[in-house]
């Protein structure tokens, strides 16, 4: 199948800090797929909107996710998705996608992902409530696991570098 032909989701998920959006780019370059990442849409919703409170970061969070899933769905090629994907809810989601679905999941220690976020939490908008929310919240199980909704599923170690011709020679063999 050919990308350019056929509609073609590359979910890039995983829990926050495990390196998402850094291979997400690499991936949508390399597969010449437009990017939509949630805290891209997130950002530009905060940009406009007050961010009072740690429910309301949540909720336009969740906002962001339909509007990128509303986007990806109204791209002709696909798109690269790039978001910290909720298992209980995403799966019925991704698979209305109008094509086909890949996931990438990106696997690091919970340390490196803590440490991560420690160092990231005062580069974002205040609007993520980066300084307070809790591991619990961060890393559960609902993201600490690949959606897994019955597509081709890659688990990627994001401690290091990551191999991204690999990864996208995978995706060119499911695809």
């Amino acid at each position: 199948m050919d990308v350019m032909t056929s509609r073609l989701f590359v979910v890039v998920s995983g829990p926050p800090a495990s390196g998402k959006s850094t291979l997400a780019p690499a991936l949508a370059d390399q597969l010449n797929l437009p990017l939509l990442a949630k805290d891209t849409i997130k950002d530009a919703i905060m940009s406009v909107l007050s961010v009072p409170d740690v429910e309301t970061s949540r909720q336009i969070g969740r906002a962001a996710v339909r509007a990128m899933l509303a986007l990806a769905a109204a791209s002709r090629p696909g798109a690269v998705i790039e978001s910290n994907f909720y298992r209980s809810v995403a799966s019925a989601d991704l698979l209305a996608l109008p094509g086909s679905v890949i996931e990438i999941f990106c696997r690091c220690d919970a340390a490196v992902a803590a440490e991560r976020y420690r160092v990231r939490a005062g580069t974002r908008d205040a609007g993520h409530f980066d300084s307070i929310r809790t591991p619990e919240e961060l890393w559960n199980d609902e993201v600490s696991e690949p959606v897994a909704g019955g597509w081709p599923l890659l688990e990627v170690d994001t401690n290091g570098p990551v191999d991204v011709a690999s990864v996208v020679a995978f995706i060119r063999n499911r695809s």
